[in-house]
């Protein structure tokens, strides 16, 4: 599926706008370390002169599931490139900032906040490409709060002395955005909430929610919808009660180190690639579009705003 838009720089004039006129905030926080995960194994192609192409993939939903995603766009890139492909899962959201700045990785797929972690911590990387999501048809989404259909939790404010999930500091959707919106309220998520969890990936939130765990959970609105379409929660006993301004997407990024030649290569696959190949970050997309360093500027002055700072990577 062709869908080779112009950068997101145009669109993101507006996000910018709207994401600063959201922060009016000055919390600062900081992040925790966390593990590494499995590597799932590699199909060898027959083209052996060409290194293979390593892959990072954030964990936002189940192993299992994730896998299942990977193997028709590993078939298909296989197939584009003609090179190997391998995939790496990994286990957390600051284990793929590992990967990328020590090396391990050619390419991956990460959010925006994950994106600005890696280059502060010394990644050479470039943003490639970013998913298109199905239902607005724009290359931005939006953060969400989701509690069960009958909670009396109307209002973030009811949030207080109740059981809530982030997914990760690393995360845009399912922490910055949020903690960010709290804050501005002067809530306290740490201090004025029953149990504060981070659970790891989307799916661990929403499940967690659906199984009486948790009173509210961080998450974003295409992963929402794509659980609905899936059958996985039935729309009539969850609801939103908050919801975010437009935010730059998650991304995938490339290493600087690769050829030119490669990057537009790899470029040129992405933005054709056919229909049924699902976005393996977990949303229903529309394909992908072209993306710059810029496009991130809101998710940069809103973490300045809240002075939130990240461990060294190791």
């Amino acid at each position: 599926m062709q869908k080779n838009h112009s950068s997101l720089n145009r669109p993101v004039a507006f996000l910018l706008v709207t994401i600063v006129a959201f922060l009016n905030a000055g919390c600062s926080n900081r992040i925790s370390a966390t593990n590494s995960l499995a590597i799932p194994p590699a199909v060898v192609v027959s083209n052996k002169n060409i290194p293979a192409l390593r892959i990072g993939v954030l964990p936002t939903q189940s192993l299992e599931e994730q896998q299942r995603m990977i193997e028709p766009l590993k078939e298909y890139l296989e197939e584009s490139l003609e090179t190997e492909v391998n995939f790496r899962v990994a286990s957390d959201y600051k284990r793929i900032v590992e990967w990328l700045v020590d090396g391990e990785i050619d390419m991956a797929y990460v959010a925006g906040v994950s994106y600005l972690e890696a280059l502060e911590a010394g990644a050479e990387i470039q943003p490639l490409v970013a998913p298109i999501d199905k239902y607005t048809g724009r290359p931005w989404y939006r953060a969400a709060i989701v509690v069960k259909a009958d909670s009396n939790i109307k209002t973030l404010h009811q949030l207080r002395n109740k059981r809530f999930a982030f997914v990760n500091k690393y995360s845009t959707s399912g922490y910055l955005m949020p903690f960010s919106a709290l804050n501005k309220l002067g809530i306290n998520p740490e201090q004025e909430f029953e149990k504060v969890i981070y659970l790891g990936t989307h799916a661990k939130t929403l499940e967690a929610l659906k199984n009486g765990n948790i009173d509210a959970a961080a998450t974003n609105i295409p992963y929402y919808r794509k659980q609905q379409t899936m059958g996985k929660l039935k729309p009539e006993e969850f609801r939103v009660v908050w919801k975010s301004p437009p935010i730059p997407p998650s991304l995938i990024v490339v290493s600087k180190r690769l050829p030119a030649n490669s990057i537009k290569k790899l470029k040129t696959s992405f933005l054709n690639t056919p229909e049924g190949i699902e976005d393996i970050f977990g949303r229903q997309s529309a394909g992908y579009t072209t993306i710059i360093d810029a496009d991130y500027t809101p998710i940069r002055e809103l973490r300045a705003k809240l002075s939130l700072k990240a461990e060294k990577v190791k």
